[in-house]
């Protein structure tokens, strides 16, 4: 199968490899910490969660900035403004940073508190496993339909 080149070629698949063990280390923390033992399927988790967080355009430095939430969030259809962006970040965060490191992005998906930012992934994903195309040819549409 064809396979698009990446952006950056080798320098940016370097960088992401590099990015990829710092976030396994980091996985590593959260599968020895006891506060996480009890949740079943962790490993399964964490590795979707590391995956997710590498999709998002980070600023390189390896956190998810409020440019690269808008972005992403765009793409997911949920188009936020700077304030409802600021305070997705304050509300992962604790108000500590202006960024979304990997560890606040890990607690927040494994915490009890619904953030906002959650329940967009969340839905997200349900969206993506509705989205299986039905076999067999396309319905007719009627002139009503159109847009």
């Amino acid at each position: 199968p064809f396979v698009p080149p990446t952006p950056g070629g080798k320098a940016f698949g370097a960088l992401k490899a590099q990015q990829e063990e710092v976030l396994d280390s980091l996985n590593k923390e959260f599968l020895d910490d006891p506060k996480y033992s009890t949740d079943e399927d962790l490993p399964e988790k964490l590795e979707a969660f590391k995956k997710k967080y590498m999709e998002f355009d980070l600023n390189g430095e390896g956190d998810i900035d409020i440019m690269a939430l808008k972005r992403m969030l765009e793409k997911l259809g949920a188009a936020k403004t700077h304030l409802e962006l600021k305070k997705m970040i304050t509300e992962v965060t604790g108000g500590l940073g202006e960024t979304i490191s990997y560890r606040d992005f890990v607690r927040m998906m494994l915490g009890k508190r619904s953030a906002i930012f959650k329940l967009i992934l969340m839905y997200e994903d349900k969206a993506k496993e509705k989205e299986e195309k039905p076999a067999g040819p396309p319905a007719k549409r009627a002139i009503a339909d159109l847009p």
